[in-house]
């Protein structure tokens, strides 16, 4: 190592400089804001993946201006890989992670079940004013056809709710759909296209 270089380091840049090879006699450089690792390597007629071991490097990709690396060392020779574009110099400061997506809660229906006595959920569905179209599209994204179903947020119901016909029998709460269905939307048709177009109604 040059003397001279090395009594103008900072203890912080000296600290930097604990993870790499003892054995290395070789220039030093400071890294500027732009400089890439694999720029720098390219300069100084060496690979990458060589600078990374010299320097114990761990991210080739993530490097920061100010910090002092050495340029030549003794570790194993490395076999040249194509020099692929680096990410910029990382600038010290705070990164901000990305929100997160909002995750809409849906109910978490149980198994359809329908009264003692009286056959299935879907049967009932029908018999009441309910359409095919409105079951498959409606109840079955909206509770999984479980008349008992609540979800997180507390919408309850064949058709998940919050309205008082979104309880009571299968019957009870076909006959609030439709009426629902009717008055905000004109139509049952409407209120079918309205949820296939918005994923809600």
């Amino acid at each position: 190592m040059n003397i001279k270089k090395a009594m103008i380091l900072t203890g912080a840049t000296a600290a930097g400089l604990v993870g790499a090879s003892t054995a290395a006699s070789a220039d030093q450089i400071t890294i500027k804001s732009g400089d890439t690792l694999a720029g720098i390597a390219q300069e100084h007629g060496t690979t990458t993946e060589n600078l990374a071991a010299i320097n114990a490097i761990t991210d080739p990709n993530l490097i920061f201006a100010g910090e002092t690396i050495e340029t030549e060392g003794e570790v194993a020779p490395v076999q040249q890989a194509p020099v692929q574009a680096a990410a910029p110099v990382a600038q010290p400061a705070a990164q901000v992670a990305a929100p997160a997506a909002p995750v809409q809660a849906t109910a978490t229906p149980a198994p359809a079940s329908a009264p003692a006595g009286s056959g299935s959920t879907y049967d009932e569905f029908i018999a009441n004013g309910g359409t095919a179209a409105m079951w498959h599209t409606i109840v079955r994204p909206e509770s999984g056809g479980n008349p008992n179903a609540i979800s997180p947020n507390g919408y309850r119901g064949l058709g998940q709710t919050k309205e008082g016909w979104g309880t009571g029998s299968v019957a009870q709460q076909t006959r609030g759909m439709v009426n629902y269905a009717t008055s905000r939307y004109g139509s049952v048709e409407n209120a079918i296209s309205f949820r296939q177009s918005n994923g809600w109604w």
